[in-house]
């Protein structure tokens, strides 16, 4: 019976850990688009300087279209979740840092915090040819927020939480299904001199076609 237990223990060491290890996205293999200046990779956790005058949004109310703030990403297909623990030293009117999705320059969603008017906002960009912009205004600074999303079929929902156990849906938004999307962490800084933004605990965890696991259920071996 020892020697049984000893082989289980061994099998959960050798084969089960390095699974659940494989959760979390290696930093260092990740891209850039539109690299800052400065930036680090320590202990897993992502600091960067955003680069001054930069944002994402196109065309509505503002009538400008920029492509140009910093964004560290992975390509992934198919369905997943992403979550990430952000703060910043946010001090000018839009900072902002957070997660991003990204098929191409019209179509994307980024969602995070954002500085505005002297108050941090949990904050959704939906871009879809167009921009568009939805904000919950905190009564409070906080000195973290834990986003995440989970894109299923057509749609991404969006979540917030201050403790990384309780977490609120802030947004559902639709976003073209199968098709890869550039997946990671952005800051931006469209009215300031940058800022330095910090990104912890950054994963993403594939989740099974939803579709698939349907058509699965329905024609089962007998």
């Amino acid at each position: 019976m020892q020697g049984s237990k000893m082989k289980r223990i061994f099998y959960f060491l050798t084969v089960l850990m390095p699974l659940q290890l494989c959760m979390a996205q290696s930093l260092d293999k990740m891209q850039w688009f539109n690299e800052p200046e400065q930036w680090e990779i320590k202990d897993h956790v992502l600091t960067m300087n955003v680069t001054p005058q930069t944002d994402y949004w196109r065309i509505s109310h503002y009538g400008f279209t920029v492509d140009d703030a910093p964004f560290m990403y992975t390509l992934r297909g198919g369905e997943f979740e992403v979550k990430v623990k952000i703060s910043g030293e946010y001090t000018a009117r839009f900072d902002q840092a957070g997660l991003m999705l990204r098929i191409d320059h019209e179509n994307y969603i980024k969602t995070g915090i954002e500085f505005v008017d002297g108050k941090y906002n949990l904050s959704a960009v939906v871009t879809h040819k167009t921009s568009d912009w939805s904000v919950i205004t905190l009564e409070k600074p906080v000195p973290f927020v834990w986003i995440k999303a989970v894109r299923r079929l057509d749609a991404v929902e969006i979540f917030y939480s201050f403790d990384d156990k309780e977490y609120t849906l802030m947004r559902n938004a639709w976003f073209q299904d199968n098709c890869p999307v550039m997946v990671g962490m952005m800051g931006a800084s469209p009215d300031g001199n940058g800022f330095k933004a910090r990104f912890e605990h950054f994963s993403i965890k594939h989740l099974p076609d939803m579709r698939r696991l349907k058509w699965l259920e329905e024609n089962k071996e007998e």
